[in-house]
């Protein structure tokens, strides 16, 4: 397995300032199994949404998975040597749309996916932030909440 990240290059003609704000993307490639990539296919086309934003649900959510691994792995290692201290208690991390305390109307700086309906967020477009999270939902979805 091998990563290649690229940057995408200015252009060499001036540009707008509204452009000049616009954050450079980078791009992962990844050799995987043909097996997994038509189940990762399959899973995208059943939500709805591109693969390219599936990986990134995927991974975006799996480093937060690792951390409470890494939590839990610490507190079970404290126990079995016999330590009787309490560990202070990791932030909670928010993994799911109802443990949102509050939304917040947002313009989005990029597009996403609705955590509700899976629909497109343009950039640009209002949508909701889930508060302290990086949940976000369509402006439709937080209407329904209301």
């Amino acid at each position: 397995m091998y990563h290649i990240v690229t940057r995408k290059r200015p252009d060499p003609e001036p540009v707008a300032d509204d452009d000049k704000d616009e954050k450079k993307e980078r791009v992962l490639h990844t050799r995987v199994p043909e097996r997994l990539e038509a189940h990762l296919r399959q899973r995208a086309e059943d939500l709805g949404i591109s693969v390219s934003n599936l990986v990134r649900n995927v991974l975006g959510h799996a480093f937060g998975l690792v951390g409470d691994v890494v939590a839990d792995s610490h507190a079970i290692a404290r126990a079995a040597r016999g330590d009787t201290k309490p560990a202070p208690a990791p932030a909670a991390a928010v993994t799911s749309i109802d443990d949102v305390i509050a939304w917040q109307p947002v313009v989005l700086g990029k597009n996403a996916v609705c955590a509700t309906c899976n629909a497109i967020i343009p950039r640009g477009t209002q949508g909701a932030l889930g508060a302290g999270t990086t949940i976000v939902i369509c402006t439709e979805c937080l209407g329904a909440l209301a």
